[in-house]
């Protein structure tokens, strides 16, 4: 019965912006939150081929992050060629542009991302792309509130070595949905096979879509639908550098998949139930990427109506 009222909360709130607003006054719900949690993801057991000894620190190394530098969180992504720094993007309002966040917490600086515009960027990926031994960066514009993008984008550039490198060019994979308009906050790229995945931000189950490698970037593509995930209101997720650890991010926990490396994504995603990892509850947290040796993963959150948030990093044991 908690689930159920909590869920028809929820809808309720998910239309327009109001949502954001409960999620700011995250603490009136978080007794709710919790037994959703636990009902989602510490009560299912881990199916056969999942690793058991993958787990995190219960309690993250925590910096804080200066208040009204990066507010809006939506992607996070640890740099391959800036050690000890992270890319951040915002969300729908800010400018078209990448925060450069040391792992201190404190922002160094700010990329411009030119010939584009920050529609809704909702999540921030890196790793292999066209030209091999390249790092690159993927900006998905695929935040859709009012349920109404005919296209939606994704951005690649190959990763600049410092905030002073130029950069030179930006691809766009356009795509759409063949079942029509999808809100969605989380993209996952496949390190092994260089594939894009989007997981939609649904108040039921997630769905699963493909941009299979190569993606074109001089017309629009169709996702294909893969199947459903057995989660609710998914905000990022990340693919360790190796390929074989999976995390997907909601408001209230952290779910997780082991892969073999022959397994296609979504044959795991959609058919293995995840396990719950520690997780610390933030304001509005819709940001998780791996660091880049796959040894933890960050989480930054929006700061909505709290004083002030902080950079969290969740190292393996």
């Amino acid at each position: 019965m908690l689930q159920q009222a909590f869920l028809i909360s929820l809808r309720a709130y998910t239309k327009g912006r109001l949502f954001v607003k409960c999620i700011q006054a995250f603490r009136f719900w978080k007794g709710l939150a919790a037994m959703l949690s636990i009902l989602l993801l510490a009560a299912c057991a881990p199916e056969k081929g999942l690793d058991p000894t993958f787990t995190v620190e219960t309690v993250p190394q925590r910096v804080p992050v200066e208040p009204g530098l990066i507010d809006e969180a939506s992607g996070i992504a640890d740099s391959q060629t800036i050690d000890g720094h992270l890319w951040v993007e915002e969300d729908s309002g800010n400018p078209p542009q990448l925060n450069l966040l040391s792992h201190a917490g404190k922002l160094i600086g700010r990329l411009p991302v030119p010939g584009v515009v920050n529609r809704d960027w909702e999540d921030l990926a890196i790793g292999p792309g066209p030209q091999v031994g390249i790092s690159y960066l993927y900006v998905a514009d695929i935040g859709d509130n009012s349920g109404g993008n005919g296209e939606n984008y994704i951005y690649r550039l190959a990763e600049p070595t410092s905030l002073t490198a130029m950069v030179s060019s930006v691809d766009r994979i356009a795509f759409r949905y063949a079942d029509g308009p999808h809100d969605a906050e989380t993209l996952l790229l496949d390190p092994l096979t260089r594939d894009l995945w989007i997981v939609t931000k649904a108040v039921d189950k997630a769905r699963l879509y493909q941009l299979a490698y190569p993606q074109n970037t001089t017309a629009v593509s169709t996702a294909t639908f893969k199947g459903e995930v057995a989660l609710s209101l998914v905000t990022s997720g990340t693919i360790s550098p190796d390929g074989t650890n999976i995390v997907l991010k909601t408001y209230v926990g952290i779910a997780y998949w082991r892969r073999a490396a022959p397994e296609r994504l979504d044959a795991v995603l959609t058919t293995q139930q995840p396990r719950s990892l520690p997780y610390l509850i933030e304001p509005q947290g819709e940001a998780i990427g791996f660091d880049k040796a796959g040894n933890g993963f960050f989480t930054l959150s929006e700061r909505g109506s709290a004083a002030s948030v902080t950079l969290n990093y969740y190292k393996r044991l």
